[in-house]
């Protein structure tokens, strides 16, 4: 798709729908990805940086046909070449057990990713992208891939697949190994559910089962779940993720150059609903079945002071499954940019509106401020294209100096004031909070992050 050029008097990026998604229906024919270029050239030399992005969804449900690449190409200046992929999802593309491993594929849906990465490489340049300059983006469980992304193949992918990455709020639940009980338990489940428990291949008769069966049954286990938090995700296969994500970031066993990541101030609050928490100690063992007494109390202690046990749950949702494992992502890169973004509520994909407006009912985002979007949604666009958001396409982006992650645990705040005045200005990250991610990470064997 060649994407459409110009810019709103009232906002610098003017929107256009995608007919397309007005047809979206599912099909078991869903492997596909949208390419958005501004204009295809012959020429090497105008080759153009390419932005890779993976929707979210909790690896449950999401599609590519609601991304529009267009809005990308306008907030670069129609100097990048957008790729919208989508991939298997619940028990289609993240079932695991041991079943699983010894007669098919784990982490189906990553490997449908790094497929479409892949198509990128030998494909882009005849839409006029460069495959040398590919930045991969995602949100929410598209973030969590982006890192799984980054620790895959122990971090020596070959040839390399991007040089950058983009992570908006990375979602990485428990992630255990593949034989693990829990998943033994789902396998077993799914089995149990689609009538193939008696037979003497279960994985051949879960192969025959019709398309319509198999979400029943993967909706209906993915309903059993605590709320906010969803069953089938990747998993330590030993292949393709050798190891926890905490391990493997922790011995800076990376792929990709340099990392943008971005987080939102209160990303747990929607993952969480009130009328179930009793008390944050049973909230916890809840979310990290694996905790024993030690690790419950410690945690239950860290968050005493942050009110009731609602938003001691909320805190500890947010900062355990997203905000921490986001800092030990940006440590195990030498070149890395934090960014926070607190418009309120600043709640879990808030932020999605600011970078593709057309997703939103009137193709405008809430705080529909210019200079503040320009600023916000420009920072990953010229990371794409220079990896660094320091080198600006657009002179008049007010975010000042970013100084990478790094130096002094430097982040960009992006906020307005009470009388609606953006607000775009460095901060440093809070030390109470790196202490309780200190926390999250030294329980990470059980945790399964």
């Amino acid at each position: 798709m060649v994407a459409d050029g110009g810019l709103s008097p009232t906002n610098p990026f003017r929107t256009q729908k995608l007919d397309i998604r007005a047809a979206a229906s599912e099909s078991e024919d869903c492997l596909f990805l949208n390419v958005f270029t501004p204009g295809i050239s012959t020429s090497p030399l105008e080759r153009k940086p390419v932005v890779i992005f993976i929707h979210g969804g909790g690896y449950q449900e999401g599609n590519a046909l609601f991304v529009n690449g267009q809005d990308l190409v306008r907030e670069a200046g129609r100097g990048v070449v957008a790729v919208a992929i989508q991939y298997r999802l619940g028990v289609f593309g993240f079932l695991a057990g041991s079943q699983v491993k010894a007669g098919g594929v784990l982490n189906a849906g990553l490997l449908d990713q790094e497929f479409a990465f892949r198509w990128v490489q030998e494909h882009i340049t005849k839409f006029g992208g460069d495959p040398n300059k590919v930045t991969i983006w995602g949100q929410s469980a598209g973030a969590g891939s982006v890192l799984q992304h980054v620790i895959a193949h122990d971090g020596k992918t070959s040839p390399p697949l991007f040089r950058g990455a983009i992570t908006s709020s990375s979602f990485v639940p428990p992630q255990y190994n593949y034989d693990d009980p829990i998943h033994e338990t789902l396998y077993n489940e799914v089995v149990s559910q689609t009538n193939c428990a008696s037979s003497t291949d279960t994985l051949n008769c879960l192969r025959g089962v019709d398309v319509a069966s198999l979400q029943v049954t993967n909706v209906n286990i993915s309903a059993s779940a605590l709320f906010g938090t969803f069953i089938f995700v990747p998993v330590v296969d030993g292949t393709f993720i050798t190891q926890r994500a905490t391990q493997a970031l922790k011995q800076r066993k990376i792929n990709g150059n340099a990392l943008l990541s971005i987080t939102n101030s209160l990303e747990g609050f929607i993952f969480i609903n009130e009328s179930q928490i009793s008390t944050a100690s049973d909230y916890i063992s809840q979310l990290f079945p694996h905790f024993g007494t030690p690790e419950i109390t410690k945690a239950t202690a860290l968050y005493a002071d942050m009110g009731n046990p609602f938003s001691q749950a909320v805190a500890i949702m947010g900062e355990a499954i997203f905000t921490c494992p986001t800092y030990l992502l940006l440590r195990a890169f030498a070149w890395s940019f934090k960014g926070e973004f607190a418009i309120p509520p600043a709640h879990h994909a808030d932020d999605i509106q600011y970078y593709f407006p057309s997703m939103t009912s009137t193709g405008f985002p809430a705080y529909n401020n210019t200079a503040f979007v320009k600023a916000f949604s420009g920072s990953f666009l010229d990371f794409a294209m220079s990896l660094t958001p320091n080198v600006k396409w657009d002179p008049s982006n007010l975010t000042p100096l970013w100084k990478p992650w790094a130096a002094g645990e430097a982040e960009m705040l992006f906020n307005k004031t009470e009388d609606g005045e953006p607000v775009v200005q460095p901060i440093k990250t809070s030390s109470a909070l790196l202490q309780r991610c200190a926390f999250w990470e030294s329980v990470s064997a059980l945790s399964g992050q």
